[in-house]
C-alpha cells in the first residue's frame, strides 16, 4: 500500500508539473500575441512604412493610416486569371486622397497560365507612372490544382507573367514569395527582382538575398481598420 501511495503521489506531482507547463506556455503565446498586435519597427531605423490592404480587410480609413505614420500602401488588385479585388478602385482613390503612395498586388495562381493572369491584371490596374512598382504575391503551390502542374511549368509561367506585367507598367516587379513558395520554386534565386518577404517581428532571410519590402507584422491592430492589417517597411 505504501508503494501504491508513493506512485499516486509521483503521479500527482507529474500532473501538476504538466499543468504548470501548459499554463506557462499559454501565457507565453498570449503575451506574444498581445505584443505583436501593436508592434512595428522603429521609425528611426525604418522611416518608410505602410500597409497591405485587400478586400478582406473591409473598410479602411486611409487618413487615419497616414496619421499613424504610413506613407504608402499596397492594394490587392487581381487574383489569378479571373479574381478581382472589389475594393481596389475605391481604395486607390481614397489612398491617394489621403496623400499615400500606392502600389498594386497580383496574387499569382500556379494552376493558371500567365496570359490569363496578366490580362486580368491589366483590366483593373491602370498604366500609371505614379504607381509604385507592381508586386506579385507568391503563396499558392500546385497542391490545390485540379491537374498536375510541374515545377518547371510554374517557373516558366511566372517568368512570362513578370515580363507581361512589366510591359504594361513599364516598371520592374517586386516578387513576394512566401517561405514555402521560395523553398519549392526558388523565384528569388532565379529572377533578379526586388524581394518582398514575410517575417513577423523578425527580419526574414529565407530568400538567400536581402529583402526590399518586409511584412514586419501580419496582424497589426490600429484605429485605421476594424481588422488587423499587414504592416510593411521598406529597407532604408
Amino acid at each position: 500500500m505504501a508503494r501504491t501511495k508513493r506512485k499516486k503521489k509521483r503521479g500527482g506531482l507529474f500532473v501538476k508539473l504538466l499543468l504548470l507547463m501548459l499554463v506557462a506556455g499559454a501565457g507565453y503565446y498570449a503575451w506574444t500575441w498581445y505584443e505583436q498586435r501593436g508592434w512595428r519597427p522603429d521609425e528611426d531605423v525604418y522611416p518608410d512604412q505602410g500597409a497591405m490592404i485587400g478586400e478582406a480587410d473591409g473598410a479602411v480609413n486611409f487618413t487615419v493610416l497616414k496619421g499613424l505614420g504610413a506613407n504608402f500602401v499596397y492594394l490587392e488588385a487581381s487574383r489569378g486569371a479571373r479574381g478581382k479585388d472589389a475594393n481596389f478602385s475605391r481604395n486607390l482613390e481614397a489612398a491617394r486622397e489621403a496623400g499615400l503612395q500606392v502600389g498594386a498586388v497580383h496574387l499569382f495562381d500556379p494552376c493558371e497560365t500567365a496570359d490569363g493572369q496578366s490580362a486580368n491584371y491589366v483590366t483593373i490596374v491602370p498604366r500609371d507612372a505614379d504607381l509604385l512598382p507592381p508586386a506579385i504575391r507568391l503563396s499558392r503551390t500546385t497542391e490545390e490544382c485540379f491537374e498536375r502542374v510541374s515545377d518547371a511549368a510554374v517557373q516558366s509561367e511566372l517568368l512570362t507573367l513578370v515580363n507581361q506585367i512589366e510591359a504594361h507598367t513599364e516598371a520592374p516587379v517586386v516578387l513576394s514569395p512566401s517561405e514555402a513558395f521560395e523553398d519549392r520554386y526558388r523565384p528569388a534565386r532565379r529572377l533578379e527582382r526586388a524581394l518582398w518577404l514575410d517575417g513577423d517581428m523578425a527580419e526574414p532571410d529565407y530568400a538567400g538575398r536581402p529583402w526590399t519590402v518586409w511584412t514586419a507584422n501580419s496582424a497589426y491592430a490600429s484605429d485605421a481598420a476594424e481588422t488587423p492589417l499587414r504592416w510593411l517597411v521598406v529597407r532604408p
